[in-house]
């Protein structure tokens, strides 16, 4: 019985200190990438909400994309949805690609939104805010634009005019 008692203590404690040790080396030791200007644009997969076309940031490669990390809540993303929506239709035919990433809203919502705004880019749904924790999104509207190389050539937290909007797409043209 007592054997049996001490045996328990131990892998209680043994299961106590691999926890801890855990705890340390993940808060401490683990480096956590921060995405800047210049960095490598980190992949990811996105299913298009209506369609379900499946689309990548590697498979976009040769293309200048823009990554917009928005929600239907945002007041500054429903402001600028409509001309980024207008710019991207004149861009599109010229090697650009806009990927909006709401940040993990139900479908229906999300839905809603796209046909109100009548969107005409791919929209996909963040599901549980992974692609937005990589890319260390706060607050919406974040919107990162990526050169045709992979490269991040430009960071915007916060809503865009359409002026700058459309300069920033020029800075990713593909040559």
């Amino acid at each position: 019985m007592k054997k049996n008692r001490t045996l328990i203590r131990t892998i209680i404690l043994l299961v106590l200190v691999c926890a801890i040790g855990y705890t340390f080396y993940i808060n401490f030791f683990k480096k956590d990438e921060v995405i800047t200007k210049g960095s490598k644009a980190p992949n990811f997969a996105m299913t298009e909400l209506n369609t379900g076309k499946s689309y990548t940031l590697s498979g976009e490669k040769g293309k200048g994309v823009i990554v917009n990390f928005w929600g239907t809540w945002c007041e500054p993303c429903k402001r600028e949805m409509p001309f980024m929506n207008e710019i991207y239709s004149k861009y599109k035919g010229k090697g650009i690609e806009l990927l909006a990433m709401n940040a993990d809203e139900s479908k229906f919502s999300v839905q809603r939104f796209v046909s109100d705004y009548k969107l005409d880019f791919p929209v996909g749904i963040d599901k549980d805010q992974e692609v937005l924790n990589i890319y260390g999104v706060n607050p919406l509207p974040t919107t990162f634009f990526v050169s045709p190389d992979g490269t991040i050539k430009r960071i915007v937290t916060g809503q865009m005019t359409p002026n700058s909007f459309e300069s920033y797409i020029k800075e990713i043209l593909p040559k």
